[in-house]
């Protein structure tokens, strides 16, 4: 089979296929309502476990085990050689505590690790893409510096050019030689193509997954919402890939193959003591990652992450409970073990308190793109 480009319509590709159900009825529940059940099932798994923060033992390198207040720097700057070949350059910076200063900063930093323009700004510290941009010029740059909380840590990356978005989920067993990947998801940002005569709001209207979600997209599009493409000219809607700014996800796990769990396996075993997480990469084609070959990693989440193909609007209910129950009792599972190997708890109140000063930092952060 010849290699299918992310454009296509095919498995791995950019756009999901036609007829499916554009949404499922839980994707947009509150958080309280779809996670209670989840609630429930870690109280319970805390109460035989004799500890409530106990996954925050399954990577003891990361803050929390990355379930919250972790440091995306932190986490690629523990990566080995094998594992930095394919994570996308990047450089970490911190703001200074007064205006002034930042962009020169920056840009010393881009040098100094071969970035260029255009690179992806995110905070050091959050979640959801809450204050990620793709910054295409030095303006641009001065201008997310400016609105950036001070003395805050922020990450800026290469763009990784590949079209195809997915999030590859790996758990290993400590003292276990190799670890398996137990999801993947792909990922399609809402894209419309212009007709020419059509405004992107009339675009987005005639396509049934885009206008079950309008709310999100029109609220972000602003004014841009009335302009009309060009005919063939394929707009982006929304950079960050994720489902609650408008994406779609769809379950990916006919892609694990022997090839690409051995690849991910190497990439997690160079990473001290990485047990339990998700790799968030971009890629060139679905054959190409069934292989192993063709992606950059653009993140690494610890234990606070998902196995986000639940999102799949043909996911059912039953499915993403079962998967949620199945991860987070790995976590939990994992967590007994290093503890049995020694490694200090990890307290409800310093959790608490990581968690705290996350959400406040999140609140400061420029917009999103």
């Amino acid at each position: 089979m010849s290699d299918v480009s992310p454009a296509t319509r095919l498995e791995g590709a950019a756009t999901p296929r036609g007829k499916a159900r554009p949404v499922s009825f839980f994707e947009f529940w509150p958080g309280f309502v779809f996670y209670a059940p989840v609630v429930v099932f870690w109280i319970a798994q805390a109460i035989r476990h004799r500890s409530l923060t106990l996954p925050a033992l399954t990577n003891p390198r990361i803050e929390a085990g990355g379930i919250c207040g972790e440091s995306k720097n932190d986490i690629l700057d523990l990566a080995g050689p094998e594992a930095q070949r394919w994570i996308a350059p990047y450089a970490g910076i911190t703001t200074q505590a007064h205006p002034g200063g930042d962009l020169i900063m920056a840009e010393a930093a881009m040098a100094q690790a071969n970035l260029t323009y255009p690179v992806v700004a995110k905070p050091d510290m959050s979640c959801n893409g809450t204050g990620v941009r793709l910054i295409e010029t030095s303006d641009a740059l001065a201008r997310y510096l400016d609105a950036f909380p001070r003395a805050t840590r922020l990450q800026l990356q290469a763009l990784a050019p590949d079209e195809g978005e997915a999030g590859i989920f790996y758990i290993r067993e400590p003292g276990a030689t190799h670890g398996a990947i137990t999801s993947i998801t792909l990922k399609y940002a809402p894209v419309v193509v212009g007709d020419g005569t059509s405004r992107i709001r009339d675009l987005i209207a005639a396509d049934d997954r885009l206008n079950a979600v309008s709310t999100l997209l029109l609220e972000k599009l602003g004014t841009d919402a009335a302009r009309i493409p060009a005919t063939g000219e394929r707009v982006r809607l929304v950079f960050v890939g994720n489902h609650c700014r408008g994406s779609t996800f769809k379950d990916g796990r006919h892609l694990i193959t022997p090839a690409l769990t051995a690849r991910i396996d190497a990439i997690a075993r160079d990473i001290p003591d990485f047990h339990f997480g998700r790799f968030d990469l971009r890629y060139a084609s679905a054959n190409a990652l069934r292989r192993g070959e063709g992606f950059t990693i653009i993140e690494v989440n610890g234990a606070g992450s998902e196995a986000t193909h639940i999102w799949d609007p043909e996911t059912s209910i039953i499915e993403a409970y079962r998967t949620q129950f199945f991860h987070y009792g790995a976590a939990f599972r994992i967590g007994a073990t290093m503890r049995a190997k020694g490694v200090k708890r990890y307290g409800a109140l310093r959790l608490l308190r990581a968690w705290r000063h996350q959400k406040a930092l999140m609140a400061r952060y420029p917009a999103n793109d």
